[in-house]
């Protein structure tokens, strides 16, 4: 199955209704980056939700140190409005009222993100430039795409960036110097902030760059033969654990046919895989090995109605290569019950 690429003027796809038109309201356009300091074991969520039916946007800045980042107010620093303006768009800048500014230098390939906080002790300046075309992304969560009519024109991008820069952290400087994905989507009808999406168990993102020879990317829930968590919650039939996977090897970007994702530990507060490992196969019958480690994680307020968290991983490929990059994973409300009682469980023992 080939991965398609987008034309870098769809980094601005960023319509709204015409008038006297009604779109619904749970239709959004985003844009995400991210960055980590892995010898500081720190993690950095930069997120514009645009909700263009009202219009209005969420989102700004979350920055997180070490693993013990329980509520989103345990974070090192936390500047996220559920409810903003339409961010201002002059060109090719985007500005939330909050203060983080996106701007793309170079469409599909450059862009700068700097940010400020209020009292001036917290600043980002980060410039992102690609290592990887801008690939095309479907959805995100199993049956959204059910959602999606006929004809909407609903897409998405992913795409690996150098980022390079300068992270001031309450005074504190840190350089910025790795390699992180970005994501966007537009026109895409995400349920889960009403909680009314497909039940499905928890839906890992694992990007990894441990070179120009080898970058990975893959979205999935742990299969049930691996004797997850979430067994007995959930019936999955023959569905396959992942729903979008790549891999590139020079100039060359293959499909994956197939993902085992094995978590060996979780967190034993906020439930996050803390170890794993994946196996993957891609569409020439190539089998890739991963074996990663939570450095850093957190608790994050993007998502309504789901408990969704953000971490750096610490990533070893079959040769024993180091790769940082983020974790993400979301999940429902009950699975989150089903794992406040294992919990509660393993402590009474």
């Amino acid at each position: 199955m080939p991965i398609g690429i987008h034309p870098p003027e769809s980094d601005l796809i960023l319509p709204l209704p015409a008038d006297g038109e009604q779109w619904d309201p749970h239709l959004i356009h985003t844009h995400y980056f991210g960055f980590s300091i892995p010898e500081a074991r720190i993690g950095a969520f930069l997120y514009v939700r645009y909700q263009p039916a009202f219009p209005l946007s969420q989102g700004g800045v979350c920055i997180f140190q070490g693993t013990d980042n329980f509520e989103p107010t345990d974070m090192a620093f936390m500047d996220y409005e559920i409810t903003m303006p339409w961010p201002e768009i002059d060109g090719n800048k985007i500005t939330t009222a909050n203060g983080l500014s996106i701007e793309f230098l170079e469409l599909g390939r450059v862009a700068r993100i700097t940010y400020t906080s209020s009292d001036g002790s917290t600043s980002v300046d980060v410039t992102a430039t690609a290592v990887t075309p801008l690939l095309a992304r479907g959805h995100i969560m199993p049956g959204e795409e059910d959602h999606h009519a006929v004809g909407s024109k609903s897409g998405g991008t992913e795409q690996f960036m150098h980022m390079t820069g300068e992270l001031v952290l309450h005074g504190e400087r840190h350089a910025i110097d790795c390699f992180a994905p970005r994501d966007r989507s537009w026109r895409q009808v995400r349920l889960e902030t009403r909680g009314g999406a497909t039940p499905v168990p928890p839906i890992g993102w694992s990007p990894m760059y441990f070179g120009p020879d080898l970058i990975f990317n893959q979205i999935s829930f742990e299969p049930l033969d691996t004797d997850p968590a979430w067994a007995g919650l959930y019936n999955v039939g023959d569905r396959p654990s992942h729903h979008y996977a790549w891999i590139q090897l020079g100039d060359e970007t293959r499909a994956i046919t197939s993902v085992r994702r094995n978590v060996l530990e979780y967190h034993d507060r906020i439930h996050l895989p803390v170890r794993q490992e994946i196996t993957a196969v891609d569409e020439h019958g190539a089998t890739y090995g991963f074996h990663g480690e939570a450095i850093a994680c957190a608790t994050l307020p993007a998502w309504p109605n789901t408990s969704f968290h953000d971490s750096v991983y610490r990533w070893e490929d079959e040769q024993g290569r180091v790769a940082h990059a983020t974790y993400q994973e979301l999940w429902f409300d009950k699975y989150q019950r089903h794992m406040k009682q294992r919990s509660a469980q393993l402590v009474s023992r």
